[in-house]
């Protein structure tokens, strides 16, 4: 029998076991990341520490002891902001967004190329999105839409529709039809439709109308920028390093238009376009951005780039002269064989969409840009087509030594911190701030408002976390087998939610988000 001592003694304790369990298991989390360096580009931490997730956010970085539903031993890995890609224009596809998470990245962009409609592509990937997605409204859709009356996209996905121009009846009238001052007004209207639909500004592919797309659409759309936010997304109208058509002539008309409508533009790939001008671009970019411009410059991490035979600046006169490459740099990624003149000039006639690759800026120049302080890396990310057959590659369950593709779209992050750690290219931090913060921080200083909490490793912010080696990730990505993917990323977190478990990405998780602009009625 208890006395009224034991009794008293046995009521504390339990009231000390309430209160202490009750803590405890209030300081649990969805999911745990132990004994990491947690990298933060924006305040430069650097330290191993546990992050703690809950319901989509991180909620602690520290140094106590803290526990979860799920846990993830980050020993001896960096756990860094998820990747993001402003230059996909594989996001479009299931495979394609397969493959980028496998590279690390959380957020896919397809800002270059954009879609149109701008809704209609939104509403095809509810519920679908493994990476958060978003796009801008497409010069490519907009100006076929309003040239060809027998075009009908699939799903907003215009890209794609390239690669099926006779399922969707393009026939290739926006690349070089001149538009009248009522159809700029029209096509111009398109834009801004878009932009009311929450596209995160308009895809500007100037380099692949140099002739057809007048500079009075280029400066409407970037007043259309500046009234409604967003950015301009730029592929430089000339791809050259000679007078008088030079990437320093593309560059100068886009920045000018935004500094005259108060606009944002990322000049993407700019070392393609610029070659052996391209300090002088980013020297263009980094003043007028000292002036108060919007601009930023974008990289990827190859001296090739992917393209369509048809594309306007491989033409002999331009390739050769302006760019400086012969017919044998341009390889046909169907058959990865080099080209000559006849091989050229048949593909010319009978596929001109059909899928290359081709050489462009020097190594030096390459490195030079990468390691920039202010230009930020993406991935220009081409689809991929099935090596059986040539076609577009769509499906999840697609093999990866089944298809055929640049290998940027699957390696870039992992060539760029295989070459930190082979080359010393740059410091580990500042690379994972071109490919997370910088990016990040740019968008939602122009009206991309998501974006700002998207590219930290802060409490508060989305857990879009990528875990890897620094000793052992690499790209394994060829001209051959253009989709392999990258190893030493064995965790990919989107949203809170894993989705790379053990460097494999799980089937029929989506915790992808849209990111979009609000809608304006």
């Amino acid at each position: 029998m208890l006395n009224s001592q034991s009794i008293i003694t046995r009521t504390l304790l339990l009231l000390v076991c309430f209160f202490v369990c009750s803590s405890a298991y209030a300081a649990d989390y969805d999911l745990v990341i132990l004994n990491g360096r947690v990298m933060d580009p924006e305040t430069m931490m650097d330290a191993v520490r546990n992050v703690g997730v809950k319901d989509g956010k991180i909620a602690a970085i520290t140094t106590e002891k803290i526990r979860g539903k799920e846990t993830i031993n980050a020993r001896d890995h960096v756990v860094a902001p998820g990747f993001i890609d402003t230059h996909s224009h594989t996001v479009v596809t299931e495979i394609g967004q397969k493959i980028h998470l496998r590279d690390g990245i959380t957020t896919a962009l397809e800002l270059e190329a954009g879609v149109y409609p701008v809704g209609l592509w939104y509403d095809s990937w509810k519920g679908r999105g493994q990476v958060n997605y978003g796009a801008t409204t497409s010069f490519i859709g907009a100006r076929e839409t309003e040239f060809n009356p027998k075009y009908k996209t699939v799903d907003g996905a215009n890209v794609n529709d390239i690669l099926l121009p006779t399922a969707v009846g393009m026939d290739f009238g926006w690349s070089t039809t001149v538009a009248s001052d009522e159809q700029i007004e029209s096509i111009l209207g398109r834009y801004e439709e878009g932009l009311k639909e929450g596209a995160l500004g308009v895809g500007n592919t100037a380099g692949y109308m140099p002739n057809g797309l007048t500079t009075r659409e280029v400066d409407g759309a970037m007043a259309l920028v500046g009234k409604y936010g967003g950015v301009m997304a730029m592929h430089g109208r000339y791809s050259s390093q000679m007078p008088p058509q030079s990437g320093l002539l593309g560059t100068s008309e886009a920045v000018a238009a935004a500094a005259a409508y108060d606009g944002a533009l990322i000049v993407q790939h700019m070392a393609a376009q610029c070659l052996a001008l391209t300090a002088d671009c980013q020297a263009l970019i980094d003043a007028a951005y000292h002036e108060g411009t919007q601009v930023i410059g974008e990289i990827y991490v190859y001296t090739y780039g992917a393209s369509v035979v048809g594309a306007p600046y491989l033409k002999p006169d331009n390739y050769q002269r302006n760019m400086g490459h012969t017919y044998k740099d341009i390889t046909n990624q169907l058959t990865n064989e080099p080209l000559t003149k006849e091989s050229y000039e048949q593909l010319m006639k009978d596929a001109p969409n059909t899928p290359i690759m081709f050489e462009n800026a020097t190594k030096e120049d390459m490195y030079v840009a990468l390691a920039h302080p202010t230009a930020i890396i993406a991935s220009d990310a081409m689809q991929y087509s099935n090596k059986s057959d040539g076609k577009l590659a769509r499906t999840w369950d697609t093999p990866y030594d089944q298809i055929n593709g640049h290998p940027r779209g699957a390696g870039t992050r992992g060539r760029l911190l295989r070459l930190v750690r082979e080359d010393d290219l740059m410091p580990l931090m500042l690379a994972i701030s071109k490919i997370t913060f910088m990016p990040a921080k740019f968008l939602a200083d122009n009206g991309i408002e998501q974006m700002a909490t998207k590219g930290r490793m802060q409490v508060g912010m989305d857990a879009d976390i990528t875990i890897f080696d620094p000793d052992k990730v690499t790209d394994n990505a060829t001209n051959k087998n253009g989709a392999l993917p990258t190893t030493g990323i064995p965790y990919v977190l989107v949203n809170g939610t894993v989705v790379v478990k053990d460097s494999k990405v799980l089937k029929g998780v989506y915790p992808g988000q849209p990111i979009r602009r609000p809608v304006v009625d």
